[in-house]
């Protein structure tokens, strides 16, 4: 049997090359356990990447990133290159490197919604609306078409009608309304109170010095600053008194698509209606000038009820106010 010897040595160098092989392949397969905890590095690619198969890079680089963490035990089968240590050991190494996710396509990357999770309706947000269900203003300003909406019809209060001058015959009714009084009317200026460089005798040829309520020093009120009305004397036509109006009420006076917040100044003729300051018509847009200015028509008073403040010259007092009693007006009406 002299042949034995030669089976016996095939047969350990078999047994030999198995206890070796997995000690050298193994530790390349078991990479891919521990490189997804250590930061990805250039220093640690494998200098046989390029030499992977194009077709293999391009079909990892579309799977998606959790997939490409551990190889999977069949994947060698689909190249019979990737069976080797080197080429095998390339696309494990770099598989966890942070530049993996960048090579997915665009439209791999989830969109921020989908979770399902609803987006932020469009608008003021919840509890803060701008306009309450019946279209008037709640927290922005009070408008023109709003306040005039509420004024259109008219509850007559005054016993007969005004007139808007002495030549002209009375069409003007003071109307009733909830917390108000109004009339439509058109607006002459009232230039009367302190001398200013727009309103003096020079400018006005019916100017006085005085007018019939008074700012807090004591002074007249000064038309070319201070917006106020006009309401006539108290007459069998109408006691402005019996309607809860005073010197100092609040008025919002409206001109096409303005609003201007006033307090009630100074009297007038008992019969003739539709006067306001200087600053008034200006502020509406309105010529100023005492002479040639005003408007014919189209002027709406409406004065709120019990409203009179302390101090007449308090501009900010009265458009924080009038903004208020607008508002309750349009509640109430």
């Amino acid at each position: 049997m002299p042949a034995r010897p030669h089976v016996f040595a095939a047969a350990s160098t078999a047994l030999l090359a198995a206890a070796v092989i997995p000690a050298t392949v193994l530790p390349a397969l078991a990479v891919p356990a521990e490189a997804p905890h250590a930061p990805a590095s250039p220093a640690r690619a494998s200098p046989d990447s390029a030499s992977v198969d194009p077709a293999y890079r391009a079909l990892r680089s579309s799977l998606p990133v959790a997939a490409s963490s551990a190889p999977s035990p069949s994947a060698p089968s689909t190249s019979a290159p990737a069976f080797s240590a080197p080429s095998f050991s390339a696309p494990a190494a770099s598989a966890p490197s942070a530049s993996a996710p960048s090579s997915a396509p665009p439209s791999a990357a989830a969109p921020p919604d989908r979770h399902g999770a609803p987006k932020p309706a469009a608008g003021p947000p919840a509890g803060r609306e701008s306009f309450s269900h019946d279209g008037s203003p709640e927290d922005g300003p009070v408008t023109a078409s709003a306040l005039l909406a509420r004024a259109g019809g008219c509850d007559q209060i005054s016993n007969g009608q005004y007139r808007t001058r002495e030549s002209t015959a009375p069409t003007i009714p003071v109307c009733d309304a909830k917390g108000a009084v109004f009339w439509k009317a058109d607006m002459d200026i009232d230039c009367d109170g302190q001398t200013t460089a727009h309103c003096n005798s020079a400018a006005d040829p019916y100017y006085q010095d005085s007018t019939a309520y008074l700012q807090s020093d004591g002074r007249a009120l000064n038309p070319e600053e201070l917006p106020y009305i006009v309401v006539p004397l108290s007459s069998s036509i109408w006691n402005f008194r019996s309607s809860g109006i005073r010197g100092g009420s609040v008025a919002a006076v409206i001109h096409r698509d303005k609003v201007e917040y006033a307090v009630v100044g100074d009297t007038g003729p008992p019969g003739i209606i539709g006067e306001a300051s200087y600053a008034t018509a200006r502020a509406l847009g309105i010529a100023p000038d005492p002479s040639g200015g005003g408007v014919p028509s189209g002027v709406t008073y409406i004065v709120f009820k019990d409203s009179e403040l302390s101090r007449l010259d308090d501009q900010e007092t009265i458009a924080r106010r009038g903004d208020e009693l607008a508002k309750q007006f349009l509640r109430d009406n």
